[in-house]
């Protein structure tokens, strides 16, 4: 699952790397917590230039109630006990609450990384996982749907994270499932309504683990009211080794924060360079 990230960049950093301008006027402010229910910048098929702001949780237009599908699952009712090798059909095209946006109402969803629990201990054993090399920010693969109140007759535009099977990192927490991150070239592909479904469903697949790292952090990122850059100070070493870095620049305040170096290998060299739905 996916059920929190983090988008600290500025404004105008994610209109450049993404060649949008926001459809919005309010400050857009670091998110270390992003969770359920919050607003959160997207890039929807609907208007792929523009940088829009959504709910995180997804209403279907046709539900009678306001219920949240924080995740959509790219193998449906397939491959119910998550096996990483899993190369089936990808069922999600046939889940009521996601067959029409998965054909019509795509979007990028911007994150500089990702939080994520064990498989046993959830969120009470998180970890942040982002990208090496300081590639961020970076899009996950999600849906949009609009949903009207029948009792306010308030219109709600909101989104869901599409996830997929884990990828050798993520087993190593352990968990079992990720969300679909897209690789550059992949991102218009994915709001390109007019490409065959076939081609949309082979974008969702786990991304590449050895571009990825993770490294542990304190358990109140679990409250969804908490935020601020302390929730991501490491309290551990990093998952994987980090190659020819005597600092373990996790994510750093072009991105995300300033975190605490506590585990340099080089004291004095401390330089800093800059609940899931099963439908």
């Amino acid at each position: 699952m996916c059920g929190r990230y983090i988008l600290v960049q500025k404004l105008e950093n994610i209109e450049k790397r993404f060649n949008v301008r926001a459809a919005f006027d309010a400050p857009l402010k670091p998110q270390y917590n992003i969770a359920p229910g919050r607003l959160a910048p997207v890039i929807a098929s609907n208007n792929p230039h523009q940088l829009q702001l959504l709910r995180f949780g997804m209403t279907p237009y046709w539900s009678k109630t306001d219920k949240f599908f924080i995740n959509a699952r790219a193998e449906g009712e397939h491959n119910l006990d998550n096996s990483p090798n899993y190369k089936g059909a990808k069922g999600i095209i046939e889940k009521p609450a996601f067959r029409k946006p998965i054909r019509s109402q795509r979007c990028l969803v911007i994150a500089d990384a990702f939080i994520e629990g064990t498989t046993e201990e959830r969120l009470n054993k998180p970890f942040v996982i982002y990208l090496r090399n300081k590639i961020r920010p970076f899009a996950m693969a999600g849906i949009w749907d609009e949903w009207i109140n029948p009792q306010t007759g308030e219109k709600i535009r909101s989104f869901a994270i599409i996830t997929t099977v884990a990828n050798e990192l993520l087993l190593k927490l352990p968990h079992q499932r990720m969300p679909v991150i897209l690789s550059p070239s992949d991102e218009r592909k994915w709001l390109d309504l007019r490409l065959p479904l076939s081609d949309i469903t082979a974008l969702l697949k786990p991304f590449d683990a050895s571009l990825m790292n993770a490294y542990p952090i304190s358990p109140l990122i679990k409250s969804p009211k908490a935020d601020g850059a302390d929730l991501i100070e490491p309290i551990g070493p990093p998952l994987l080794p980090e190659e020819n870095l005597q600092v373990k620049s996790y994510i750093q305040s072009s991105g995300m924060g300033n975190p605490k170096q506590h585990f340099s290998d080089h004291p004095t060299e401390n330089k800093i360079s800059s609940n899931e739905s099963s439908s």
